[in-house]
């Protein structure tokens, strides 16, 4: 089931629309003001929904990719808009957006919901165990980030961070100070920078200390482990959840049940996100569509 921010709501549209056919076809009649009333919404011919994907977010494009090739196969007109969360929490909020599938809650994204989430509605989680993370190569002689200062050297005395500014470099200065990490050296640049320094690390076999965060795809890809974090300094497990326009679900019943019941393993999503992972944008349609065919029930299941 799904809701509005703070408040439960059932559909009824589609129900309403089922009774109405049998009473047509039963008087043998056809009422113009009721075919008039559902003109421009999913009966007719699908309708236009625009998903609004967060740039670098690997779990944003995948599911919007997911979904927009789920909704095109059920007769939807779908365009996916690509944006940073500002961006797209104000768009969802002004109603340019139709729906965003990437929100973690309670903690990353509270700001936003705080400042825009009385003009959205929040549609279901699909993911419960997000969560920000320091990962090392798994056969890494520690496994807890107390530990790291009794092995600066086999560690190479250094984290490699992502950007400067995102919330998991400041989770990881916070660590860095709890955990008395001064003596490794915390290197930040970029997340695809962080990526290429994990995958020579581990075709080399050497060790390496990175900061991730899940769902990611390199979990599906290389053999790592997270680092145990017993101060809790990177915070607890969120939810991704998804969100909406407001009246998406009066426009689009159907599909914001379907979006309000999904959920993804994580196995299943970083598969997908593997496929797609260094792939060119003009190659995401078919990638996602010989995707779909390989897990054809599962799939079929989400709207079933």
């Amino acid at each position: 089931m799904f809701k509005r921010t703070a408040t439960a709501f059932a559909v009824t549209a589609a129900a309403g629309l089922v009774l109405a056919g049998c009473s047509s076809a039963d008087e043998d009649t056809t009422d113009e003001s009721t075919a008039g009333a559902t003109a421009g919404t999913e009966t007719e011919a699908g309708g236009d929904i625009s998903l609004a994907v967060f740039n670098g977010w690997d779990e944003s494009l995948a599911t919007s990719l997911l979904w927009e090739n789920i909704l095109e196969g059920k007769g939807y007109n779908v365009e996916l808009e690509y944006a940073d969360p500002a961006v797209v929490f104000q768009g969802v909020a002004d109603g340019d957006y139709d729906v965003v599938t990437d929100v973690w809650l309670p903690l990353t994204h509270a700001d936003y919901i705080e400042s825009f989430g009385d003009d959205m509605i929040e549609l279901g989680a699909w993911f419960d165990s997000a969560a920000l993370t320091i990962a090392v190569n798994a056969d890494a002689p520690v496994d807890s980030l107390a530990e790291l200062p009794d092995f600066v050297d086999d560690m190479n005395a250094r984290i490699v961070g992502i950007e400067p500014g995102a919330g998991l470099t400041t989770a990881t200065e916070n660590a860095i100070e709890a955990y008395g990490l001064s003596d490794y050296e915390f290197l930040t640049s970029s997340t695809p920078a962080m990526l290429s320094e994990l995958d020579t690390a581990t075709s080399n076999g050497e060790n390496i200390i990175v900061t991730l965060w899940e769902p990611h795809w390199a979990y599906g890809a290389y053999d790592i482990k997270n680092l145990e974090d017993p101060e809790g300094i990177l915070g607890e497990a969120e939810e991704i959840v998804t969100y909406a326009r407001t009246d998406f679900d009066t426009d689009f019943p159907e599909v914001a049940e379907w979006i309000g019941n999904f959920t993804m393993e994580a196995d299943v999503l970083y598969s997908l996100e593997n496929e797609l992972n260094g792939a060119d944008s003009a190659d995401y349609e078919s990638i996602v569509a010989d995707w779909v065919a390989a897990n054809q029930e599962w799939v079929d299941s989400l709207t079933a």
